[in-house]
Order: C-alpha cells, then structure tokens, then sequence
C-alpha cells in the first residue's frame, strides 16, 4: 500500500487535473457505469459527525471508501473542517492499494466539480466571480473558477469582516490583476455577478434568489446534508437547476427535500445530472438571461475518480510511502 499524505496530495493533483478526472467521471455517474451508496453520518459529540462515502466506478476499475470527520469548529483551531482518509482499492483481487490524507482531495474535487458545472453552464463571457464564505473552500473554488472563465473581478463576503479581507487579501497575493471586494453585505457580492459560489457552513439560509442577477450561473456547495440549507426557496424557483446526483439530492439537499415535503417544488423541476449535460443527452443553458444553478453535494465517484489519479502519477514520480499490507 502506498501512503500519500497531505502534501502529497497537494503536488499530485493540480486543479486543472483534478477538473478533467471529475468531468470524466460525472459522465460515468450519468451513464450509470458507477455505484454509488448514499453518504451516511455519525454523530461523534457535538455539532461533530463522521462521514462515510464508499462507491465503486468502472474507468478506472477502483472501489473505495472516504471517511471523513466534519468538526465545524475546526477552522477556530486553524484546522479543516473535513480531516480523514480516503482508501483505495484496485479492482483485480481486491486489495487496498492507497491510503491518502482525505481533506484535500475533499476540497480540491469539490472545487473542480463546480468548475466542471460553471464550465458547462455559466455564460462563456462570465467575468465577474462572487464567492459566499471564507474558509478553504472559498480559495480553492477561485483557483476552479480561474480554470474555466476569464475572472477579472472578484466579490467576497462573510458573516466577519476580518475574515473576508483575510480572504481577499490571500485571492489578491495569488491573483494580483484581479478587481477584489469584500464585505459582509452578501447582497452587494452576487447582486450583479455572473457566477456565485456559496461555500459556508450556514445551517440556515442566507442567499436570496431576488439578489441574483439574469444570467448569472450559482454552484450551491455548502451545505452537504439535509438540515442545512444556504439558500432560500426564491433560488429554487428562480433558476434551473441541474445536480451531481439525483439519489443523493433528493434526499440531502435539504432546500430541495424540504421544499418538496412543502409540495412548493417537485422533482421533475430539476434540470437532470449534470453528467447528463455532459455528454449531450439533456440540454444545458437555454439564453443569455437564464440563471443557471449547480446544486453540488460530493460523491464518492469524483473522490475515487481523482485519488486514482494521485495514485497513478505517485507511482509513475515514486511519491509516498510503501507499507506492507
């Protein structure tokens, strides 16, 4: 087995790698060629869970598990929020074959899949970047961003002042030529953007739909189960949204399992996968003027899909440790 750890990661793979693998794989998701059981989560103490993602894909042949702690109160303590590991296995006996440092690979895929989304959907003259939130998500959904459109602009907001600067003082040192904002009026962010981010923690909503501009593409990432919600129904209802996959949002999406318990939206609203899109067999964005929206929720399939790519260039660049399993 080979250990790869955390900086391991980070050399391996490349946001405009990691974005190629998980665009490959949503279309296997889509064609049905990937198992994927819905996430589950344990409570630990707390506010605190752990998470477990296992699933299998066909190219490349791999299964694995992700298990993953999610402890809000980690970015306090200088920490993520997400720390764990993600296990690879190869397909042929069955052995474990990889283990590497899960945080990450959950930050980087994440990041990707909406550039893979804002790819495929946001208007190709799309320049002006508004992300919701200050945590590492925030850094690397702009580093995705800047992978499939020209940003010139950027707009960051945050519940605190000195965060969102922070943030925006680190997007200024990576990206000097871009026209940076930042506040705490989420309004005044995305109300004239033509792609949001909403990467926050917020159990409850905090983007209105009514602020959003025609035209505009939204990838909804924060909140991953279905007592959290970022955004509020106006959203919903104002764009056309297309999803990661359709099991896992329908049953943890909570502004979509909530509102379709309310009988205010119903499930045949939704767009399809955005794998779908991919490959042609459903339409994307109709017009200029259409909001377009990624409702993202992270599956095992672009975990395994992007580990598999560390492993391979680990093997190819002798990275990592070799253990006896």
């Amino acid at each position: 087995m080979i250990i790869l750890s955390h900086d391991d990661v980070a050399d391996l793979l490349p946001m405009h790698e990691a974005i190629e693998a998980v665009e490959t794989v949503m279309k296997q998701v889509s064609r049905g060629t990937a198992t994927l059981p819905l996430r589950t989560a344990t409570p630990v103490g707390g506010n605190n869970r752990m998470g477990l993602m296992p699933g299998a894909i066909a190219d490349p042949a791999c299964f694995g598990v992700k298990m993953i702690s999610l402890f809000p109160g980690n970015p306090a303590r200088g920490l993520s929020s997400h720390r764990g590991a993600m296990v690879l296995f190869e397909a042929d006996t069955g052995g474990a074959v990889a283990m590497m440092d899960a945080s990450l690979l959950t930050a980087i895929r994440t990041a990707a899949a909406s550039a893979v989304a804002t790819r495929a959907l946001a208007r190709p003259d799309a320049s002006h970047l508004a992300i919701v939130g200050t945590g590492e998500q925030a850094e690397h959904h702009l580093d995705a961003m800047m992978c499939v459109r020209e940003i010139t602009r950027l707009s960051v907001a945050g519940r605190s002042a000195g965060k969102a600067e922070a943030c925006a003082n680190r997007a200024a040192g990576l990206y000097p030529e871009l026209d940076i904002s930042h506040g705490t009026d989420i309004k005044a962010a995305i109300e004239s953007a033509d792609i949001v981010c909403t990467v926050t923690a917020s159990p409850t909503p905090i983007v209105k739909g009514e602020w959003v501009a025609e035209g505009a593409h939204v990838n909804i990432v924060g909140s991953s189960i279905p007592t959290m919600r970022e955004v509020d129904d106006e959203m919903v209802l104002r764009g056309d949204i297309w999803v990661d996959y359709l099991p896992s949002t329908l049953s943890q999406a909570g502004e979509i399992v909530d509102m379709i318990k309310a009988g205010s939206f119903s499930a045949d609203q939704l767009q399809g996968e955005i794998g779908a899109r991919l490959t042609g067999d459903i339409p994307g964005r109709t017009g200029p003027g259409q909001i377009t929206i990624y409702r993202s929720l992270g599956i095992a399939a672009q975990d395994l899909a992007t580990a598999h790519h560390v492993l391979t260039r680990a093997k190819a660049e002798a990275r990592g440790q070799y253990v006896a399993f």
